[in-house]
């Protein structure tokens, strides 16, 4: 192998949320439920609190935090459902925290895997979340609570409180035991036997934050999915991304163009809906630094053609195809024009 890398990344293959942003995941389900259940348009609802409804379809496009947490509250007031947000919850899984659940279930023990999920989530799916995993004697907690002001959240709080209980009995495996929930919900009585039914255990509102307890010694407790190999490629994917701290608008629309290139959409209007902005007000936040979508575009390519190139490990047509060119005659007169050689020179001169 000489010097040459078994596995590389050139950097980041997507851009992370920022400041008040979340993963849209968080909206999984949420139009079956409110059609089939209330009988309402989703897309109206999502539109009056300035969701764009065509994002739901990425999951990993980025909305205003406090834009979730409205709609689910709206959403519980207008159809006078107390249980909103658990209910939609029902209807989730935790691959709702993308990549974050996948390290969690290859983590070789429940508390490798707590700690991975408190560490990450901030990272990759919402900057907003504060998590902390509490080691008693007798018992652990998972708690959690919003680093800013997000209004009333109570439909929230619901949802992430089934979702994080589901990924503890993914992890946990049959031994999962729950000792108590605590929630900052000032829950109404009558809703408080069903919300005991659904999460499986004794509930305290009211509490100053949320919280799902359960024994301490289930975090020795190896995880059945453990999977080293996937661990230690996405770990340490999720670490160098967590030390790089790309959140400068050029940082996030370069992590973008890098990740998207190789399908073929790669497209400002698609970017601007990843990065839960308008194109026009991604435009006039790239010109502030003397810089176009298009510019990023072409640096990138050609800073990853080189890449490919010097690497010397793919075809040419697979190199074209990866920067998102249909054909490698269209790569070659591209990369004359940046270089002033043909990527087959470029290849020669490199072993000359």
């Amino acid at each position: 192998m000489g010097d040459q890398y078994f596995y590389s990344l050139e950097g980041p293959l997507d851009s992370l949320p920022v400041e008040r942003q979340m993963r849209i995941a968080n909206l999984n389900g949420f139009g079956e439920l409110v059609r089939k259940s209330f009988g309402a348009d989703p897309r109206l609802i999502l539109e009056h609190h300035g969701i764009d409804p065509r994002t739901v379809r990425d999951p990993d496009a980025y909305i205003d935090c406090k834009a979730l947490v409205d709609v689910l509250e709206y959403c519980s007031s207008a159809f006078n459902d107390s249980l909103f947000g658990l209910r939609l919850a029902q209807l989730q899984e935790p691959d709702v925290y993308g990549c974050v659940t996948a390290l969690c279930r290859a983590s070789s023990s429940v508390r490798e895997a707590l700690q991975n999920f408190v560490t990450y989530i901030p990272v990759v799916h919402s900057p907003v979340a504060v998590l902390e995993l509490v080691e008693g004697k007798e018992v652990a907690e998972l708690r959690w609570h919003p680093r800013t002001d997000v209004g009333t959240n109570s439909q929230a709080n619901y949802q992430g409180t089934l979702l994080n209980l589901k990924l503890l009995r993914q992890v946990a495996g049959r031994d999962f035991r729950l000792n108590y929930v605590n929630l900052a919900n000032d829950a109404r009585q009558k809703d408080i036997h069903e919300i005991e039914n659904r999460l499986g255990g004794q509930l305290h509102a009211r509490a100053t934050c949320n919280a799902i307890a359960f024994p301490a010694s289930l975090l020795d407790q190896p995880v059945a999915s453990a999977n080293r190999l996937l661990f230690r490629l996405l770990g340490g994917y999720l670490e160098r991304v967590k030390s790089t701290s790309r959140t400068t608008i050029v940082e996030r629309v370069e992590d973008y163009v890098r990740g998207s290139l190789s399908s073929g959409n790669c497209t400002i209007e698609r970017c601007a809906k990843k990065l839960g902005t308008s194109v026009r007000t991604l435009q006039a936040n790239l010109s502030e630094h003397a810089l176009r979508f298009s510019d990023i575009v072409e640096r990138q390519r050609i800073d990853l053609a080189r890449g490919y190139l010097e690497k010397n490990q793919m075809t040419l047509d697979e190199v074209a195809l990866m920067l998102g060119y249909s054909e490698q005659s269209s790569f070659g007169r591209a990369f004359k024009r940046w270089t002033g050689h043909t990527p087959q020179r470029f290849r020669r001169n490199l072993d000359i």
